[in-house]
C-alpha cells in the first residue's frame, strides 16, 4: 500500500522561504511522476508543480521562478522549495504519487500540510 507523507508546513512572513517535503513509501519511488498541490478556504485544489520519474518539471504559472520542485530517489523523497513566498500562497499543500512515470492525474494523497504567509 503506498503511503504520502508531507511535512514542512507553517506561519511565515511574506517574502520568506519554505521548504517542503513529501516521503512516498510502499513502491518504487523512481518510477512514477511526483507533485505537490494546494488549495486555498474556497477554491479549488490547483496544480503547483509536477515533476516526472526522469525528472523533467513543470509548473503553475503563479509559481514559476520561486517555487523549485526536486526529488531524491535515494531517500522516496520529493521536495517543494518555495521562496519569496506571497499571502496568496497560503494554502492546504498537497503531494500527489502519481501512478505513471509522468503524469499525476491518477494518484495517491497525501493529507495535506498548511502554508500560511502573512502579510
Amino acid at each position: 500500500q503506498v503511503q504520502v507523507v508531507e511535512s514542512g508546513g507553517g506561519l511565515v512572513q511574506a517574502g520568506a522561504s519554505l521548504r517542503l517535503s513529501c516521503v512516498a513509501s510502499g513502491r518504487t519511488f523512481s518510477w512514477y511522476a511526483m507533485g505537490w498541490f494546494r488549495q486555498a478556504p474556497g477554491k479549488e485544489r490547483e496544480l503547483v508543480a509536477g515533476i516526472t520519474s526522469s525528472g523533467s518539471c513543470n509548473y503553475a504559472d503563479s509559481v514559476k521562478d520561486r517555487f523549485t520542485i526536486s526529488r531524491d530517489n535515494a531517500k522516496n523523497t520529493v521536495y517543494l522549495q518555495m521562496n519569496s513566498l506571497r499571502p496568496e500562497d497560503t494554502a492546504v499543500y498537497y503531494c500527489a504519487a502519481g501512478t505513471t512515470p509522468t503524469g499525476i492525474k491518477s494518484a495517491y494523497w497525501g493529507q495535506g500540510t498548511q502554508v500560511t504567509v502573512s502579510s
